[in-house]
């Protein structure tokens, strides 16, 4: 039987590689955006530049998206890429809430690789640009009596957009903040006048923060307090008289704010001796004061001369 030689058998497998590298592949870069902050209402756009940085033609097929706020700008697909060409893939920021948000874009084509995953964030603000400001920037309440009472006004206004005002809080118990109801709205270029008392609780200087919480973008807002807390004034009236009955025991004295009276005993026993002073007085009245003789029998003498003493208001 005749023979005939084998035949050989080559087998050529194509490889995808070229010597460079994929023969088709879809390139991002970057291929992470983040928009920061973009206020509720609003909206930003970014577009990714997506190369094939391979050697033959690549069809960019399809996208899809997730993540809240988040959606596609104008693009049209399938697209066919040339080795070397780019398409732009615009992404929108349009945040319904306050807060953090991150999403992710897939793309998908004839990349062996394929999809495409393309990284997103930004945060959501109700007001990226509103700010509340307080007037003056320190509150000084001077010279203030211990366990008196000093009032001054603050005047809150909103800039750049509207602000929610949430509540507010002093970080001494001196200074207390009052006419203001929570949570209160201040409309953009309006203010809100607002008042703060100090009632100093010892002397000396005291010093403090008054702290406005809102939505703008610089809360808490701050009010600096200063005052001077001074001790309350030790004024008293003494009085003298010289005894007009040998038989005198004591005596009983009394006070008048009106001249020729009538006169209230403010002794509550009665005094052996001929001087007595009165630590119930207060700073820039006149009292008018009259003394009495009682006897060893119990019996009163009338009202002495009337004196009068002036307290000084300091």
């Amino acid at each position: 039987m005749r023979s005939f030689p084998k035949a050989a058998i080559v087998l050529v497998f194509c490889s995808l590689v070229s010597a460079t590298g994929w023969a088709q592949h879809l390139h991002c870069n970057p291929c992470r955006h983040g928009f920061g902050k973009v206020q509720v209402g609003k909206s930003e756009s970014y577009s990714f530049v997506l190369t094939n940085t391979g050697t033959k033609n690549l069809t960019v097929n399809s996208k899809s998206m997730k993540g809240p706020g988040f959606s596609f700008g104008s693009v049209q697909l399938p697209a066919k890429l040339r080795p070397g060409a780019s398409l732009q893939l615009p992404v929108i920021f349009s945040p319904t809430q306050k807060g953090q948000v991150s999403g992710t874009v897939k793309v998908t084509s004839t990349d062996p690789k394929s999809p495409l995953t393309l990284q997103l964030g930004g945060t959501g603000s109700l007001s990226s640009e509103a700010e509340l400001d307080v007037t003056p920037a320190t509150l000084n309440f001077g010279s203030v009596t211990v366990g008196t009472t000093a009032s001054l006004k603050a005047t809150l206004t909103a800039s750049n957009g509207d602000v929610t005002i949430s509540s507010d809080q002093t970080n001494s118990s001196e200074f207390v903040i009052t006419g203001i109801n929570f949570p209160v709205n201040v409309a953009n270029g309006k203010s809100l006048k607002v008042s703060i008392q100090f009632t100093p609780n010892q002397s000396g200087k005291a010093t403090a923060q008054a702290g406005f919480f809102s939505d703008a973008v610089n809360s808490p807002t701050i009010e600096q307090l200063t005052g001077k807390g001074i001790a309350q004034s030790q004024h008293e009236a003494d009085l003298t008289w010289d005894s007009g009955d040998p038989n005198a025991v004591g005596y009983n004295i009394y006070r008048s704010g009106v001249h020729g009276g009538p006169y209230s005993q403010i002794n509550s026993s009665l005094d052996s001796a001929t001087s007595y002073t009165d630590y119930n007085v207060v700073g820039g009245s006149t009292y008018y004061y009259v003394a009495t003789e009682v006897n060893n029998q119990g019996q009163e003498s009338s009202y002495s001369n009337e004196t009068s003493v002036t307290i000084p208001n300091n």
